[in-house]
């Protein structure tokens, strides 16, 4: 990534990319986090150790990457799940913290992934994400997946009860995100 995705497809900065995320998740702590797409572990980067954290992907062998990169980097509750965004197997209302880095643009049905998310989030739960976007890739960089702008991203968070706001901060082709769950309204 560092060599490669970063510098050719984003045109960014890998080491930049987790100062973002440890800057705004230094505070979390102590909360039950779910990570979509955990890959091979790079939450270790920037997310404290004594949150509860819960990876999913839909790869076995970067599962087992993740696995062994959390225990060997002290984390105590950490546990990972072979399944996809769109179909999560917890609980409703489990969740303080949602995250989801880099990884939006390969989910088969946003939607339903944003809708899982919701479900199984706690009332005023955050999610945070960073995700390319086509207004910021340079014209000749190949990213793969569907890239959605930032508008449509708001318009499908919002439409599943979150508050979405961008963070000011800049990456190459990477938009840096915020959503969190507003109160359910009684019926």
């Amino acid at each position: 990534m560092e060599k490669s995705v970063f510098p050719k497809k984003f045109n960014g900065n890998i080491q930049l990319h987790y100062d973002i995320l440890k800057k705004e998740l230094e505070r979390v702590d102590g909360k039950k986090v779910l990570e979509l797409a955990t890959g091979s572990g790079n939450a270790v980067n920037f997310l404290n150790k004594n949150n509860q954290y819960t990876g999913i992907d839909i790869s076995p062998g970067l599962l087992r990457k993740a696995c062994q990169r959390f225990r060997n980097n002290g984390f105590q509750n950490a546990e990972f799940f072979l399944t996809g965004a769109e179909d999560l197997p917890f609980q409703d209302g489990m969740f303080d913290i949602v995250i989801c880095h880099l990884s939006l643009n390969f989910f088969s049905n946003i939607e339903k992934a944003i809708l899982e998310s919701t479900r199984v989030s706690k009332e005023y739960a955050i999610f945070f994400g960073s995700v390319p976007i086509p207004e910021r890739k340079s014209n000749d960089a190949i990213i793969r997946g569907k890239l959605f702008s930032k508008e449509e991203l708001k318009n499908i968070f919002e439409k599943f009860g979150w508050e979405f706001d961008s963070l000011p901060e800049i990456n190459g082709a990477l938009l840096y995100f915020k959503a969190e769950k507003r109160k359910q309204q009684s019926s």
